[in-house]
């Protein structure tokens, strides 16, 4: 896998032990989270929107309705930041003041690329399919064309990009470490259930 090229947008300042660059570690982050933000620009505002991603190859990929104002605006050229977070852990220091969470985020700059091709835009959308239950594409009714023209998708370049992340205990002062107060990690897992079926 070729490095990632940090930028002054991407490096991370504060908290910069936390950074990380590695494009592995990046797409492994990006493979089990489900849900981003996406940011843009709106005739000068600011907006953000929670919406599912998929990675397919070197591209993470987003898709919705044709006629959503942040996804006008991409398709106009604003540059996207695009934020996926997972939480691993709850820290309980000795300190209030040193409570944390262990988490593992990604945050990518980058202007779209519009997926326009017919054949490309369907194997894009299976692969979001193929993301949630494998078989998936092959058991549903494709989109029709009427759906297809109603649905933008878009592929984002993981290029300009970089990681945080923070694992293990707390880290307590030296002085606060005889204090008669718990202190530790509480884990956050999340599963996917078993399926409710529609009957």
């Amino acid at each position: 896998m070729s490095d990632i090229a940090v930028t002054g947008r991407t490096r991370v300042m504060r908290g910069n032990k936390k950074a990380c660059y590695d494009r592995e570690s990046i797409y492994n982050i990006l493979d089990e989270a489900y849900l981003c933000h996406v940011g843009s620009t709106i005739a000068g505002q600011a907006v953000v929107q929670p919406t599912l991603h998929w990675r397919v190859g070197d591209e993470l990929m987003i898709h919705g309705s044709v006629k959503n104002g942040l996804f006008q605006s991409i398709m106009q050229g604003e540059t996207a930041c695009i934020t996926v977070s997972l939480l691993d852990g709850l820290v309980f220091a000795r300190s209030a003041f040193h409570h944390s969470v262990n988490f593992r985020s990604v945050m990518l700059y980058g202007k779209a690329r519009l997926v326009e091709g017919a054949e490309e835009k369907q194997l894009v959308l299976d692969a979001l399919l193929e993301r949630y239950s494998r078989g998936r594409s092959a058991e549903a009714r494709p989109p029709n064309a009427v759906e297809m023209k109603a649905t933008a998708v878009f592929a984002f370049p993981i290029e300009e990009v970089s990681a945080k992340i923070r694992s293990g205990a707390p880290v307590d002062d030296p002085e606060d470490m005889a204090l008669d107060v718990w202190a530790g990690v509480k884990p956050v897992i999340t599963t996917i259930g078993e399926l409710i079926p529609d009957n």
